[in-house]
């Protein structure tokens, strides 16, 4: 069984803020299947650092509006 990551993402929202932009569309701009920004989106995979700066850079906005990793608790 997979370990889902603690890696959080907004990608679904900002696909839906930039005309509702499908996975299969965002895949192909980023080079990688639709079944990886599924797997992405759901929190199954974090993608590498490379692919998250793609990512980014598709919807014009920096890294840390895409994705976000929690605080460590004390």
């Amino acid at each position: 069984m997979v370990k889902p990551t603690r890696v959080t993402n907004n990608i679904r929202t900002l696909r839906f803020a930039r005309d509702e932009m499908t996975q299969a569309d965002l895949a192909d701009r980023i080079g990688v299947t639709r079944q990886t920004v599924i797997a992405i989106e759901q929190g199954r995979y974090s993608p590498s650092l490379e692919m998250a700066f793609r990512i980014a850079r598709v919807f014009g906005v920096r890294l840390d509006e895409v994705f976000q990793y929690p605080e460590e608790e004390s």
